[in-house]
Order: C-alpha cells, then structure tokens, then sequence
C-alpha cells in the first residue's frame, strides 16, 4: 500500500456506498479493507450497517459520514464507533437538507453518545477551535490537503485554489435530490 510506505501511524480509508445503475462490488472493496489491515474506515452514502459485522469482527474502528443529526443517530444506534457531521458548507455531497455546521455540531454534541468529528468549510486553525467550541471532537479537512506540497495535483489548480473567494463553489444536481459542491 502507497499509504503504509509513507506513515508508521494509522491512518483511514473511505467506503462511499452508492445508489448506481450498474452493480459496484462494495462486499468485495469492505474485504479488501480488512485484508489490508487497515483499522478505521470512514464509510459515506448509503447506510453502512451491511458491513458493520466484517468490520467490526476484523477489530476495525467505523466513522459514518452524516449530514443531519437523524442519521448521526441511526448510525449510533446500529454501532458506528463515531460520525463526521457535514454541514452544508462540504465539498462533496452535503446532503439534501442545507443545515449548516453552527446548527449540526451543537445538536451532535447534545444528542450523541458517541464521538463526532466536524466536517465542511473547516481549513485552519480558527475552524478547529470553533468545532471544538460547539462541542466536536475533532475536525476533518478535505480540499485544504489538496493544496499542500504533497498532493499530486497540478500546481496551476492548487493556486487557483488559494485564489478562490467563498463564491467559487457550485452546487449542482440540485434537481436531481443529490446535490455535490464543486470547485
């Protein structure tokens, strides 16, 4: 694995869990995250609770990515070890419901047993003190890697970036119940 050679410390994979057209061998990309040896995985789409016995019986920790408290809470209730709460400010899917990080974080931090990490528009070290103000445990940041020296990205689009104001992201399939942030 790439990732082993560059890091003695642990580190996660992602399994986003789609609704497709054309049938995606999640069961085989869940067993070759156990096979690997890797010991969190950050699972995203659709409910998770299908590969929850693999995971769990191969000692691996899983972190659901959540954009409302309702499935931050189902996904405590079916045993998630914790959950990424996305407020609408995320890249990516944010889900449908457009409630914001200031909203999300501190209800998450009333309602949930288990711990949540803050997800969306957190780049620095402001976003982190406000995470953990409103009651996160911790913060993931996504785009601000993209533009670190070691992303293999070309460095024209990391400048761009940097350039960009709060007005240079799109939403789009609006229309279609599945809406992503683009740059």
């Amino acid at each position: 694995m790439h990732c082993r050679d560059k890091t003695d410390k642990p580190f996660a994979v992602n399994l986003t869990i789609l609704h497709t057209i054309k049938p995606v061998p999640y069961e085989d990309y869940a067993q070759a995250i156990v096979d690997s040896g890797v010991k969190i995985v950050e699972t995203a789409g659709r409910n998770p609770e299908p590969f929850l016995p693999l995971f769990k019986s191969a000692g691996i920790k899983v972190i659901h990515k959540c954009t409302s408290i309702r499935h931050s809470l189902k996904s405590e209730s079916i045993g998630c070890d914790a959950v990424s709460v996305d407020g609408f400010e995320c890249a990516g899917h944010p889900g449908e419901d457009d409630v914001t990080n200031l909203i999300l974080l501190p209800l998450a931090a009333r309602r949930l047993k288990i711990p949540f990490v803050a997800s969306g528009g957190l780049g620095d070290d402001r976003g982190l003190a406000a995470a953990l103000a409103l009651g996160a445990d911790g913060i993931n940041m996504g785009t601000r890697f993209m533009v670190t020296e070691e992303a293999p990205i070309h460095t024209k689009v990391k400048q761009a970036m940097v350039d960009a104001s709060e007005l240079d992201t799109a939403l789009i399939y609006r229309t279609l119940s599945n809406t992503a942030r683009v740059f």
